[in-house]
């Protein structure tokens, strides 16, 4: 997408299922391997009761809307904050959100609104982006 198409409040989003491969998978790429994420017998002594995704795991959904829908290919991300709000546990559905909330001409950078809800419409991570869109 452009930046000249791209206006306050578009938005995009992406959704994906955690699974146990999905867990383990970015405890191998990152090396947290926190028992909360891998050790279920430990987490049933938390106060989640069952493991749960890593809060960058969930994150980083955001990371693919702003890659690949708004505003896509040819932006870099410049900075993020994150506001973890609830628990993801595997087989919850979660949906990354993104809103344009402003646009800063003529360095060609968005300010963005980022949330991930779960199957349940409940707000998981809330928290704002900057990112510039590169002319091609």
């Amino acid at each position: 997408m452009r930046y000249e198409e791209i206006k306050v409040g578009d938005s995009a989003s992406f959704s994906k299922t955690i699974s146990e491969s999905d867990i383990y998978q970015f405890a191998g790429l990152t090396g947290d391997f926190n028992p909360v994420h891998v050790d279920a017998t430990y987490a049933e002594t938390t106060m989640f009761k069952e493991r749960i995704a890593h809060g960058l795991l969930t994150g980083s959904f955001v990371s693919t809307v702003l890659g690949m829908k708004l505003p896509g290919s040819n932006s870099v991300y410049l900075s993020q904050s994150f506001s973890f709000k609830a628990p993801v546990k595997i087989g919850d559905t979660v949906t990354a959100k993104v809103t344009v909330l402003e646009k800063k001409d003529p360095k060609r950078i968005l300010k963005l609104k980022t949330e991930v809800y779960n199957q349940y419409g409940s707000v998981v991570i809330d928290g704002e982006a900057m990112v510039m869109k590169l002319i091609k």
